[in-house]
């Protein structure tokens, strides 16, 4: 088949080109700013020239794209979308029922939601990870360079030792960086703040179930006083999912990480890669951010225990950084998401937390039972490797058509 492949600055845009390509189909590049992803003539007008000229058989982007999807039902045209974002508001556009749409979303508990709509233009389907170019990477041949505190970690060659260069390692956002609309909430009441702060003090208890979105019609119209958001014109959102997912649910992830990874300090060396180099604590190496293909695999690969802490927007989904941990064969130690339970085996191919005391417990543990931990990573990695790859995707999402 003849791909026309969206190209954006996305993760995994080399793994899945790889995967349509190993498995024998032919990839046509298209440049697209995910800025203008709504409605643009002239990117409109580029795009249509574009498939007349190329006549692909199908469409692929990662995440979705009203304007991607009008043009190809315009030209009756399979489009192919594979979400790996959350929250993602563009998939409550009204395109979303467009007949040309096939919607993959990675968390099952959403795509249910979806479903029970009526809409069936979405389905579910996991993240996945490149083994073959994962395993190529060995920590043999490089390591990283600890460099604590002062920016981004580099690959250099290994001399001797062991191959671990951490005991406990967390990539990812503390959510301190950016997209904090949270404290923009400046003039909220007592009576709004106090309501908020224990709704999440709550919601941190709880693992498996968000219960935000649900719990803020008593506030809402303070909430949009103090930080006006409206939903978007051609979208069927609602102004609580907006606060639910973009405000609430990231201060509240924010939060939680920062609880989890100071709890984890005061008993461990913690080595964490993040957006913000200027985060600190004690006990804590921050590298800064690591590159997404040549430095993160290496960290997973080095790091005794990875930690995830999945964004709370994410309803029982396995988020990509799970499936680049395991596929890079480094054992992960994750909160609770129920998505896990129907793909892998906790304590066999990886391991979850159901509390800070429960996961400062299993640091300990597993810290201290090499083996065992060394086992369960390497049937993490032989599973994903087995079923879960960017080539099985690939094939999963064109039998589709």
């Amino acid at each position: 088949m003849k791909i026309l492949f969206i190209e954006w600055a996305s993760f995994g845009n080399a793994d899945i080109k790889d995967a349509f390509t190993k498995e024998g189909h032919q990839v046509i590049c298209f440049p697209f700013s995910n800025k203008d992803a709504r409605r643009d003539a002239q990117i409109e007008s580029s795009l249509t020239e574009k498939l007349r000229e190329t006549v692909p058989d199908a469409v692929f982007s990662f995440n979705y794209f009203p304007l991607v999807s009008n043009v190809c039902k315009r030209e009756d045209l399979p489009y192919i979308s594979w979400i790996y974002d959350s929250p993602y508001v563009m998939l409550y556009s009204y395109t979303t029922i467009n007949p040309c749409n096939t919607i993959y979303i990675f968390d099952r508990s959403l795509c249910r939601e979806f479903n029970e709509a009526g809409i069936k233009t979405v389905r579910y389907l996991p993240m996945a990870a490149n083994t073959d170019r994962l395993d190529s990477m060995s920590p043999a041949a490089f390591t990283l360079a600890a460099v604590p505190d002062t920016g981004s970690a580099h690959a250099t060659p290994q001399t001797s030792g062991c191959p671990f260069l951490y005991d406990v390692s967390f990539v990812g956002s503390l959510y301190t960086e950016s997209h904090n609309f949270f404290d923009r909430m400046e003039n909220l009441s007592a009576y709004a703040r106090g309501y908020l702060e224990g709704l999440m003090q709550a919601q941190m208890h709880v693992q498996g179930c968000n219960f935000i979105q649900e719990s803020l019609s008593p506030i809402m119209e303070e909430l949009y006083r103090s930080l006006p958001m409206d939903p978007n014109p051609d979208g069927v959102e609602t102004r609580e999912y907006l606060y639910a997912q973009y405000v609430v649910n990231r201060k509240l992830t924010g939060l939680e990480r920062l609880r989890l990874l100071t709890a984890v300090t005061k008993r461990h060396t913690l080595d964490l890669y993040t957006l913000d180099p200027s985060f600190s604590l004690p006990n804590l190496r921050n590298h800064g951010t690591a590159d997404y293909y040549a430095q993160m695999p290496l960290v997973f690969k080095q790091s005794r225990i990875n930690l995830n802490i999945s964004l709370r927007s994410i309803k029982s989904g396995i988020p990509l950084r799970a499936f680049d941990i395991l596929g890079a064969g480094g054992f992960l130690l994750s909160n609770y998401q129920e998505d896990f339970l129907e793909n892998f085996t906790p304590g066999v191919d990886f391991e979850y937390y159901e509390s800070e005391e429960d996961l400062l417990q299993k640091i300990d543990y597993y810290l201290t039972h090499e083996d065992e931990r060394i086992a369960i990573a390497k049937n993490g990695h032989d599973k994903v490797a087995a079923a879960h790859t960017y080539r099985d995707r690939v094939r999963e999402m064109l039998a589709d058509l």
